[in-house]
């Protein structure tokens, strides 16, 4: 280790594999934790806000370390390393899992080291030896031609991290590498993370998002697949998302006013990131998806609760069952947390006044959002009938189609591209459609040109209810 790595380290912070103590209290905790996992590295000298306050390094103090390793059942096998004032004390993954130490079981859950319970060690007998995929090595990955140097920078963005060592070093540090015989060979964890183009190694890796119309699968208005990296598939998903969902907009005594979505997209932001982190990637049938229906919004990942974790225990604790694809999310900000997410997506939902998230656990894991209640369409008569003579001036088949711009305007505030997919009515025409709108007072523009949208007037709405009586 030199200079640079350690300022790597000291930017990323504690992790999955990485542990920063300022003297030997409860070391031995931290020693079995990582041996129960998959190894990491304990830095003696640092503190958890990551000052440097060093060690005196001695013999006396590596032979005492030892000993701790040695007393732990079965022992844990480590190495040393010094730099400057700072002793590092390498764990490697156990062979004989599970360790124990004086105070129990423990294993490695992000950046914490978790003490088991009865129930979970029970648990994690039964499920030793199992593989993990996000640690499992992909030969068939060419490091020359398929890693995305750039996705590695938006990381190190993301994460706080300054490139300061070379590039290989760089993926060793993160864990999504390794070095075999000069050649940088990755794990899929680095495939999910930093491939030019997931899809060509992986198709089960999207998520797949679609509208419907109506509150059953029969109508597809519009689709996509994201499968280009994991950061990407969750911001293609929140995007497409935002996309759809109708807001409104608050004044805050600011310039600005607030725009407020029907469902909060921090809270769905969680889930989307919940649906890809802790799918089982072994499942190659079966995406992440992303579904809206006029009722609500159901998000999908293979892979029920992670075994050991009871119903009753959701959203209380913490069970990974992709360790290094949580612990980079977590570096990348994407994670604020371990085991936070649901009573923040819960609080989220209550503060805005819906139902509250329904989840269903099975072989497959889903979370149900329930959006408002809307208009009832049987007030609409889309062939123009009843419009005709609301709007005035215009044939029955434009009527038609302005009824179907208000109808969808009922939901709430929506831009141009919404309106042209819920209403299956051509841009240019469109436009046109809102315009007529407009000049007869049913509709307004609200916000900046580009990001804005369009809203019924006090006119539309009086209209409606007049319909519907």
């Amino acid at each position: 280790m030199n200079e640079n790595e350690l300022q790597l380290i000291l930017e990323g912070g504690e992790g999955y594999k990485i542990e920063f103590k300022e003297a030997l209290t409860n070391i031995d905790k931290e020693l079995v934790a990582f041996a129960n996992s998959s190894g990491g590295r304990i830095f003696l000298g640092i503190t958890d806000d990551k000052k440097i306050t060093g060690v005196r390094i001695t013999n006396r103090l590596k032979s005492q370390i030892q000993d701790i390793a040695n007393n732990c059942q079965p022992p844990v096998k480590i190495s040393f390393e010094e730099l400057r004032d700072i002793l590092v004390i390498r764990v490697r993954v156990g062979e004989d899992k599970p360790y124990k130490c004086a105070s129990g079981f423990y294993t490695r859950v992000g950046p914490n080291s978790q003490k088991l319970n009865r129930d979970e060690i029970i648990e994690f007998f039964k499920a030793e030896g199992k593989i993990r995929f996000d640690e499992l090595v992909n030969l068939k990955f060419d490091y020359d031609t398929q890693f995305d140097a750039k996705k590695l920078d938006r990381f190190l963005r993301l994460a706080g991290i300054s490139k300061v060592l070379d590039t290989p070093a760089i993926l060793v540090n993160l864990g999504v590498a390794e070095k075999q015989d000069g050649k940088i060979i990755f794990n899929n964890t680095g495939i999910l993370f930093f491939t030019r183009n997931l899809q060509d190694l992986y198709y089960h890796t999207a998520v797949t998002c679609a509208l419907y119309k109506g509150t059953e699968k029969v109508e597809v208005l519009d689709r996509r697949d994201f499968n280009e990296d994991l950061i990407s598939n969750i911001e293609g998903a929140m995007n497409f998302l935002k996309q759809y969902i109708p807001v409104k907009y608050e004044m805050t005594g600011e310039p600005r006013r607030r725009e407020v979505p029907e469902v909060p997209y921090d809270a769905l932001r969680e889930a989307v990131i919940n649906a890809v982190a802790h799918r089982d990637y072994f499942e190659k049938g079966a995406n992440v998806m992303v579904e809206m229906f006029d009722d609500r919004i159901e998000l999908t990942n293979f892979g029920g609760l992670v075994k050991g974790l009871k119903p009753e225990d959701f959203g209380k604790k913490s069970v990974l069952r992709n360790p290094n694809i949580a612990n980079l999310l977590h570096r990348a900000g994407y994670i604020e947390k371990m085991g936070t997410g649901i009573t923040k997506m819960r609080r989220l939902i209550a503060e805005a006044g819906l139902p509250p998230i329904e989840f269903e656990f099975g072989t497959f894991f889903t979370a149900i959002f329930r959006r408002p209640t809307r208009i009832e369409p049987t007030v609409f008569d889309e062939s123009g009938g009843v419009f005709g003579g609301v709007f005035g001036g215009v044939n029955e088949k434009v009527a038609g189609r302005l009824g179907k711009v208000i109808k969808a305007l009922c939901g709430g505030q929506l831009n141009i591209s919404q309106l042209t997919v819920m209403t299956g009515i051509p841009k240019r025409t469109l436009e046109r459609d809102i315009a007529l709108l407009k000049d007869k007072g049913f509709t307004e523009f609200e916000g900046a040109p580009k990001t804005g949208r369009y809203v019924l007037t006090e006119k539309g709405k009086k209209m409606i209810e007049e319909l519907k009586a």
